[in-house]
């Protein structure tokens, strides 16, 4: 049978040792980026290709660190609110 000091021991030292193991555990923040086009991913390719290029360049890796959400109004400028809401 334990003593107390014995238990006093261990539940100290797991008091101590759990901040220790969650500091090791942290996760990288992911970054949620939306991109709003009214055009469609066609005609913006170039421009989508030139962000995330300067995003890798800044150390964002997209699925990694950073999510893209890109949304196309396809030539339907009445679609942006709705777009924009989602």
């Amino acid at each position: 049978m334990t003593t107390r000091r014995e238990l006093l021991i261990v539940l100290s030292a797991g008091a101590l040792a759990a901040p220790l193991a969650s500091l090791a555990q942290q996760q990288q923040k992911v970054y949620r980026v939306g991109i709003l086009a009214p055009g469609t991913p066609a005609s913006r390719g170039h421009l989508l290709e030139a962000f995330t290029q300067g995003l890798r360049e800044l150390g964002y890796v997209e699925g990694k660190n950073i999510l893209i959400e890109r949304r196309f109004a396809e030539g339907s400028l009445d679609r942006l609110p709705a777009l924009a809401a989602d």
